[in-house]
């Protein structure tokens, strides 16, 4: 699995932050209870009905207005100082997770408190206040691309506010007494104490940071805070910090045209680029994109690539459209095609069928589990079919529809790049050809959507019809397919009009935004899938009328890519920090707040 999909998995959380509203009311009904039993468990100067509400007056004015107002307030000053992603429900979210977090600590100083027999709250209070102002700091450090000083500033506006209020309600009603020495006393001990921390945070980002400026070019904290953005906003701004680490390619995109008498009818696309790396980032949407460029029913199918294929910005497909078009006007037709056969040779199978003076190969490991076969292996796969089948043009298809997650990429040395140079060994070449008709359908699967891990495209089905044999091409706009879910569908049309099905997917990463950084389809409503592709079985069949068929081959030049060195360089970059993480971290930050709390309580003026 790539580093860039499982990142993807954690949008579920971006995604699902509570409404404003919920966080608000979160807030004061926290905020109360935890005043509730602090005062019950640290005070006996009332009676029980009493504490419960006077403790519940008393921290919702220190930590819950003061929260809510500082939800307000963050996200204006971060708006003003130019920085993205804190929208006012995420501000209040924030705000709420910190207070929370305050009140956990004040219950656990309030129980401390009862045990020894002292007063504590003042030292746990601050000491809360610090934890949360460097919570607070690191958050908008890392997700606004705002500077460090603008984030160390703004991340003191909700300590700032509880602290003033627990002094105006303490002090100015309970108890005026010593007002000026505590008050300094407070700012002493929270200053000191919140500049510890906040460097011990500002040392740890810096040495993960260093990494991912020396070996790419990129800051770290942007390319968090970019990738917020686009999974929060839609915004491709991140693609603009691919084009830093990117790296030109050139490749190739393969392709069958049919045409009846009125032009062309249908396109079947196979090109040599990968679909990522997620959400409508560079060609995540590639499969639908190119789709749409053409003015007739276009399936865009999974050629052999892998991540480091992955286009940097969506304007790249530009080229896949130009070079397909380009091969278009030279591409010559012809009625004849072969049956659709199939071969086998140990995890390797492949569906093939010639169409003029090119081939199709679509392949498969199912039923075992396996992800993107590498460009050079479908360069082997093209010159040796081209060679043995004495054609022009070599159409390779991953079917990618067979996906575990202990599934891994067919990579030069692998034992299934063996598997595939037999099984193509095994092709006959010497197939008689006949005239052929073609149906095609297509529907976007109006109630299923990502989370069901299907894409913009849903599903689009040709139907084949050559010597009476009735092969279906059925392509669902997914990231892969689990395993044993292409058997249940072939399974499934037994009982209709066609001889063969081959069913594959387009690796469209569109739907690796939602839930999981693997979102295959098969997981979910697999009954109502299958009956999707059974009404376009059949609706393809009806549209079954004869054309002649063409095969072309064309070159892709200056593709920019995350390209084979960087795509490596990144996810290397991503577990040494990772690795390196697991041990400064927890020495940096929990050193600084042993040192924070060491002042906070035990430090004399």
């Amino acid at each position: 699995m790539s580093s860039m999909s499982n990142v993807a998995g954690l949008s579920k959380y971006i995604k699902t932050l509570p409404k404003t509203k919920y966080s608000i009311i979160g807030m004061i009904i926290v905020s109360m209870l935890s005043g509730m039993f602090y005062f019950l468990i640290d005070y006996v100067s009332y009676s029980a009905l009493e504490e419960v509400f006077y403790g519940a007056i008393y921290f919702l004015m220190i930590v819950g207005i003061t929260s809510i107002m500082s939800g307000a307030i963050n996200q204006q000053v971060i708006s003003v100082l130019d920085g993205i992603n804190l929208k006012i429900k995420h501000s209040m979210c924030l705000s709420a997770l910190s207070m929370t977090i305050l009140c956990i600590i004040l219950i656990i100083g309030g129980i401390i408190s009862r045990i020894l027999n002292l007063d504590v709250f003042l030292n746990t209070l601050l000491f809360g206040c610090v934890l949360i102002y460097g919570f607070n700091t690191l958050v908008f450090w890392a997700t606004s691309k705002i500077r460090f000083t603008k984030a160390v500033i703004t991340g003191l506006i909700q300590p700032i506010l509880i602290i003033a209020m627990y002094i105006l309600v303490t002090f100015l009603v309970i108890d005026t007494s010593f007002l000026g020495p505590i008050i300094i006393q407070i700012t002493l001990k929270a200053l000191i104490a919140g500049t510890i921390f906040v460097l011990a945070i500002y040392a740890f980002i810096t040495i993960i940071a260093s990494p991912f400026k020396k070996n790419l070019g990129i800051g770290v904290l942007d390319l968090l805070s970019l990738f917020i953005a686009h999974l929060n906003e839609g915004s491709n701004s991140l693609e603009g910090l691919f084009e830093n680490m990117s790296e030109a390619i050139d490749t190739v995109v393969t392709f069958v045209s049919f045409k009846t008498e009125n032009g062309i009818k249908a396109l079947f696309i196979s090109p040599s680029v990968h679909p990522g790396p997620l959400g409508d980032l560079g060609g995540s949407n590639m499969p639908t994109i190119l789709a749409n460029r053409f003015d007739y029913f276009t399936m865009v199918a999974h050629g052999p690539s892998t991540h480091d294929f992955n286009p940097i910005a969506v304007s790249e497909i530009d080229k896949i459209e130009h070079a397909v078009k380009r091969g278009l006007n030279k591409v010559k037709y012809s009625p004849n095609a072969s049956k659709f056969v199939r071969y086998n040779a140990q995890k390797a199978n492949i569906g093939v069928q010639f169409f003029n003076d090119g081939m199709v190969i679509l392949s498969t490991f199912a039923p075992e589990g396996s992800d993107d076969i590498e460009f050079g292996v479908g360069l082997t796969m093209m010159a040796q079919s081209r060679s043995k089948c004495n054609v022009e043009d070599s159409i390779i298809v991953d079917c990618h529809n067979s996906f575990a997650p202990e599934s891994g990429e067919v990579l030069p040395g692998n034992a299934e790049v063996f598997h595939l140079i037999e099984v193509i060994d095994k092709i006959d070449n010497n197939q008689s050809k006949s005239d052929l008709k073609i149906g095609c359908w297509q529907t976007t699967m109006q109630t299923l959507d990502k989370q069901e891990g299907i894409g913009e495209s849903g599903l689009k089905t040709m139907i084949i019809e050559v010597d009476n044999q009735r092969t279906a091409y059925v392509l669902f706009d997914s990231n892969n397919m689990e395993v044993g879910f292409r058997q249940e569908i072939m399974e499934a049309v037994n009982d209709l009009e066609i001889d063969e099905i081959e069913v594959m997917t387009t690796d469209t990463h569109t739907v690796n935004t939602l839930s999981r950084g693997y979102n295959p389809v098969g997981i979910s409503k697999r009954s109502e899938i299958i009956k999707y592709v059974r009404t376009s079985i059949k609706e393809a069949i009806k549209d079954l009328e004869k054309v002649e068929v063409g095969t072309g081959t064309e070159k892709i030049i200056g593709l920019k890519t995350f390209g084979p060195n960087n795509s490596t360089e990144l996810i290397s970059t991503i577990s040494s920090v990772v690795a390196v993480s697991k041990i400064i971290a927890p020495v940096l930050l929990i050193t600084s707040l042993i040192i924070a709390f060491i002042w906070i309580f035990f430090g004399k003026f």
